[in-house]
């Protein structure tokens, strides 16, 4: 029998009752978004509370907010946030970011989100699943997310997302019809000359031309050593 928990060196992040699973492109966005010096985090869309869990090991200041509308993630990250070396800076708000952002939280100098991406695709069989991972009247839109974004970042602050190459043009729209423009782009590939899977971009008021920066996954059968720099601190084989 599988795990129900993935183990990482400082925490443990239970998902037995979350759609979505840690997986490997969340690990890097949490590893990679540069938060140095935020003193108010948020993750939108928490599900386990792994992006909030990485930020507190990262950020040993910050007051990090996660929100998650799905009310067994929820109860499990907040779970997952108490078990932690860091349960006094973590709350999850148990809504929708609609309500949420209804309750005008204070600004945040970060916002981290890994959102519903396949826009267009069939939907999976699980409901929960669906909404984890399309976006849909009824769920978190890319126009949402970016709209809240501008209205709640503080000046200077930054929203880092993380979608397939396809889909992050379109937030990137989005994005831009709120007032935010790139500022930085990692793209995320298993290995050399393999497909894009991701690209991690981070959003800011102002534009910062810069190339792409390409992250590999593996070298070969191995992590790169890029890989294994930035996930050294979490992952227990590394």
């Amino acid at each position: 029998m599988a795990n129900t928990y993935f183990q990482f060196k400082q925490f443990r992040v239970e998902q037995a009752q979350c759609a979505m699973k840690v997986s490997t492109d969340a690990c890097v966005l949490g590893a990679l978004a540069n938060i140095a010096g935020a003193q108010r985090i948020l993750d939108i869309g928490t599900g386990t509370g792994l992006l909030a869990l990485m930020a507190a090991q990262r950020n040993q200041q910050a007051q990090i907010e996660a929100v998650e509308v799905d009310e067994d993630a929820a109860t499990q990250a907040q779970a997952n946030f108490d078990a932690s070396p860091w349960a006094r800076r973590l709350v999850v708000h148990p809504q929708s970011l609609a309500a949420f952002a209804a309750t005008k939280p204070a600004l945040f100098h970060h916002i981290l989100c890994n959102p519903p991406f396949f826009r267009s695709s069939l939907r999976p069989p699980d409901a929960r699943r669906a909404t984890a991972r399309h976006t849909a009247p009824d769920t978190l839109s890319f126009a949402e997310l970016a709209g809240f974004a501008a209205n709640f970042l503080a000046p200077g602050g930054h929203l880092t997302v993380l979608l397939p190459p396809p889909e992050m043009q379109h937030f990137e729209l989005e994005a831009a019809r709120s007032g935010l423009y790139p500022a930085g782009c990692v793209v995320l590939r298993h290995r050399a000359n393999s497909k894009l899977l991701r690209h991690i971009t981070t959003f800011g008021r102002q534009p910062v031309l810069m190339p792409p920066q390409e992250l590999l996954v593996r070298e070969g059968d191995e992590y790169s050593q890029a890989f294994q720099a930035l996930l050294g601190p979490f992952y227990l084989a590394l």
